[in-house]
């Protein structure tokens, strides 16, 4: 029988709660993935007034996150990337070019290549986005030390497929 978890017992920040050595029981994976959804709602709603007021969304956001930490980064890229559709990707780059947020050219090689880059006003906007999601997510890495984050991104890197693992080594070089 499955156990069940207490959601309302309260995680102080002081004492973290602590995985038990049986950490891949029902419980405890459970936990990871409420842990996981509600630190990324949290985290995503820090920016969601700010988006709002550019009458923008999490999508939108997305791609200017990706177009930042690789200028001139094709559309093809980016849609592998964000794993979305075509056309949504089509709304979403449509809507930031026409706010004037991102800019796209022809490839050097190939001319029906597009590559994205940010306005300086998108890059305004994307570099206050940042900050707002900086200012929360160091508070936490504060709280938790070193051992804890490296520990948090080997999980999360745990959960990238291998075949996706060398775009996202790519958005740090």
């Amino acid at each position: 029988m499955a156990q069940q978890v207490n959601m309302t017992a309260p995680i102080s920040p002081a004492q973290p709660m602590t995985a038990s050595a049986l950490f891949l029981r029902e419980a405890e994976v459970r936990r990871g993935i409420e842990l996981l959804y509600f630190g990324y709602s949290h985290l995503t709603r820090t920016i969601d007034e700010a988006l709002a007021d550019q009458k923008l969304g999490r999508a939108h956001h997305r791609a200017l996150y990706f177009i930042a930490r690789r200028p001139d980064l094709s559309v093809s890229d980016l849609l592998r990337l964000l794993a979305i559709t075509k056309q949504s990707l089509g709304r979403v780059l449509g809507d930031l070019s026409e706010r004037g947020l991102v800019e796209s050219r022809a490839g050097d090689r190939d001319a029906r290549q597009r590559l994205l880059k940010l306005t300086a006003e998108g890059q305004a906007l994307e570099a206050r986005l940042y900050e707002m999601l900086n200012a929360k997510l160091s508070r936490a890495y504060s709280g938790a030390g070193q051992d804890a984050v490296s520990g948090f991104w080997a999980v999360l890197e745990g959960l990238i497929p291998a075949g996706d693992k060398a775009a996202v080594a790519a958005l740090g070089r």
